[in-house]
């Protein structure tokens, strides 16, 4: 006799261990193998108790702070649930009736639980030229800065034919997506005139429509009119870093355009972003909560929840210790039910970590990106694409192990 731990994180990895065991007939059994905690923030301390008291029934457990207990304990209180998916299905069916707010807690377990489980599965992203599917494969985004002063590849292709020998070859490597964009953002940097812009980006994307009509393209932008200006250039998805902050006018283009938005997480401004970036609580928690506040502003303004990806912004407003905590914990913004994009690719969280500059942080970047797939990255935005082609494709073929057994079966 021996006893092995086994750890899946997934509804795919559950799969796969019910194949093994010779048990993939059971049905919803995959469930009882993905142990889940959720926090619930902001309950009443009956409330609170009501649902530890229904969650222990239901198979599993809850945790509440002291204050709940004590005399005179009042105001909200968080609670943190901690069970096999099945026993989170089970409070949630039980807490329904017993108050308004337990009522809506139980209809957002329901529906964190139905992502969790893959009985959800994040939607495609839609583009003007049709759906854009995720699940089966991570997609690579490559990065072309039509700028004189971006942190890695500033001034190679600002020049419109030397882009287009850039996007050629990504083009024969395997790209999905190329990110064009026409002021830098990296650290310290200083915002472009919106006309500098518009003239950098426009005739490059031009010519790479006319160049390359199957390729999607996408303009990395935080303005209105640069957007609009490009997506009626030959571009598809828009990629702002502001997520709507700077010019929440962007909404409106990306609604009227029916063009995927990403919206990523950023401290401050580029100019001030790495001046003592901090998080008073938990890094992954506050971006957490800026997804759920832009996701529901963007689908206020008129942006379909289908076009919008979550990007939680490695390297805009954090420290390399923050970057690190994210890529490991990125399988956390999976519950917004959104495509989640990253772009690592050789920042200086990979030099801090290597003790590299930045035109040898190759090796780290493909780490980067692999670690990326393995916890759940739809979209992976990076400099060096024939490499990281390579490394995102044996990436996926361990993760999506569950689809190469049907396949080998």
């Amino acid at each position: 006799m021996e006893i092995f731990e086994i750890n899946p994180r997934t509804p795919e990895d559950a799969e796969v261990e019910l194949l093994r065991l010779g048990a993939q007939g059971e049905g919803a059994a995959g469930s009882r193998l993905l142990f889940q905690a959720l926090l619930v923030r902001g309950l009443l301390p009956e409330e609170a108790l009501a649902l530890k008291d229904e969650m222990s029934a239901a198979g599993g457990d809850a945790t509440l702070p002291l204050s709940v207990y004590q005399v005179g304990g009042g105001g909200s209180v968080d609670v943190i649930l901690t069970g096999a998916l099945d026993a989170h299905r089970r409070c949630a069916s039980a807490i329904v009736s017993r108050s308004r707010a337990l009522e809506s807690v139980a209809a957002s377990m329901n529906r964190l639980i139905s992502r969790l489980d893959g009985s959800a599965p994040t939607p495609p992203a839609l583009w003007p030229d049709g759906p854009m599917p995720f699940g089966s494969r991570t997609y690579v985004m490559g990065i072309i800065n039509a700028t004189p002063d971006s942190f890695y590849d500033g001034g190679r292709n600002i020049d419109v034919g030397a882009a287009l020998n850039t996007v050629a070859d990504m083009a024969d490597t395997g790209v999905d997506i190329v990110d064009v964009g026409g002021e830098s953002t990296r650290p310290g940097s200083s915002p472009v005139g919106e006309e500098e812009e518009i003239r950098r980006v426009l005739p490059l994307i031009r010519e790479i429509r006319a160049s390359f009509p199957a390729l999607r393209i996408s303009i990395d932008t935080y303005r209105a009119k640069t957007a609009e200006a490009a997506l009626s250039a030959g571009a598809g998805m828009i990629n702002d870093i502001s997520a709507m902050r700077i010019d929440p006018d962007i909404a409106r283009v990306a609604a009227e355009y029916g063009a995927p938005l990403c919206l990523m997480h950023m401290r401050g401004e580029p100019r001030n972003m790495q001046l003592n970036p901090s998080y008073p609580g938990d890094v992954c928690f506050e971006i957490n909560t800026f997804f759920s506040e832009r996701i529901r502003a963007a689908v206020e303004a008129g942006v379909k929840e289908s076009q919008i990806i979550i990007d939680p912004g490695i390297g805009f407003g954090k420290t390399a210790e923050h970057n690190l905590e994210i890529l490991n914990r990125l399988d956390e913004f999976r519950p917004h039910g959104r495509p989640i994009l990253i772009g690592a690719s050789r920042k200086s969280f990979i030099g801090a970590a290597l003790d590299l500059p930045v035109e040898e942080r190759l090796e780290g970047s493909l780490a980067a990106a692999a670690l990326s797939v393995a916890r759940g990255a739809d979209i992976v935005r990076v400099h060096d694409v024939r490499a990281t082609v390579r490394a995102v494709r044996l990436a996926d073929a361990v993760v999506r192990k569950k689809r190469m057994l049907e396949r080998n079966d």
